[in-house]
């Protein structure tokens, strides 16, 4: 277990998930846990929740820290950074899971060189995300360890050398629950329009999006071969399939991944204020 204490400026969503899976995992412990914000009221529930401190002074949290999380959204970044400069100590960890916020930024910000910059996701608040990870120089073998202890309390984590693969990330695998959610939202609703009553839909696409997930992690052959395998000729797959690429439904997919990286890539040069649609 470990004995830092770990500091999350912004309580929201991906903090939460963060702070049960540390708790969850036996990583840390609530004594050890701190979260800033601005709402007295999410301050509470974080406590009742999980036994953690909190904080409205996010200057003085940081400075207590031996890990702290920036876990706000990337619009109050700037602000926060004002905030947050020359507060962390010299052997501090700054983690940052803001996303297209480059660790240059985070750095000058700060006045601090220690820096993690992650992309965790959805899944991460049931122990099954999959954050993807790089580090600056300045960061430590013994603090790379840290980083890799609290983003595996997410689920899986992946650390890179190149920077540039973080807004990639974040259009992949950040978003990518929202793109599976729609996906299955889709299929939900065609289920409906057949005849099925709502609740059995959901109960069909639900084990079927999960089981052609764990079938493709155990089969361990290519999306295409297993795709395959259950279009017959003839069949009624094969008209499906049919339909989804005349439809353009890879080229939908791969601009709307594109789309996001774009977005990612502009969020880290945006100016503070602006409003993300």
């Amino acid at each position: 277990m470990r004995d830092e204490t770990i500091t999350f400026i912004g309580p929201g969503v991906m903090a939460e998930a963060m702070i049960a899976g540390l708790l969850r995992q036996g990583i840390s412990t609530a004594d050890k846990i701190l979260a800033c914000g601005p709402r007295p009221e999410r301050g509470e529930e974080l406590r009742a929740r999980y036994g953690i401190s909190f904080s409205l002074d996010s200057a003085a949290g940081a400075r207590q820290a031996q890990v702290i999380v920036l876990s706000v959204k990337p619009q109050k970044l700037s602000s926060v950074l004002k905030t947050l400069a020359s507060q962390a100590a010299p052997n501090a960890l700054a983690l940052s899971i803001v996303a297209g916020a480059s660790m240059q930024k985070i750095g000058a910000g700060l006045k601090h060189n220690a820096i993690v910059r992650s992309m965790p996701n959805t899944p991460g608040q049931i122990g099954q995300g999959i954050s993807v990870w790089t580090a600056s120089e300045a960061v430590s073998a013994e603090q790379r360890a840290l980083a890799r202890e609290i983003l595996g309390a997410l689920g899986q984590e992946v650390f890179v050398e190149d920077e540039h693969y973080l807004d990639m990330a974040t259009a992949l695998s950040g978003s990518g629950p929202a793109y599976v959610f729609l996906f299955m939202e889709a299929l939900i609703d065609a289920g409906v329009h057949l005849g099925f009553p709502r609740r059995i839909a959901e109960q069909l696409v639900l084990q079927t999006v999960k089981g052609s997930a764990d079938f493709y992690e155990q089969a361990g052959r290519h999306p295409a071969t297993l795709r395959n395998q259950v279009t017959s000729p003839g069949g009624t797959s094969a008209e499906a399939l049919y339909y989804l690429e005349k439809a353009g439904f890879r080229t939908a997919i791969s601009r709307a991944v594109w789309a996001a990286y774009q977005r990612s890539l502009e969020l880290g040069k945006e100016k503070p204020g602006h409003v993300d649609e």
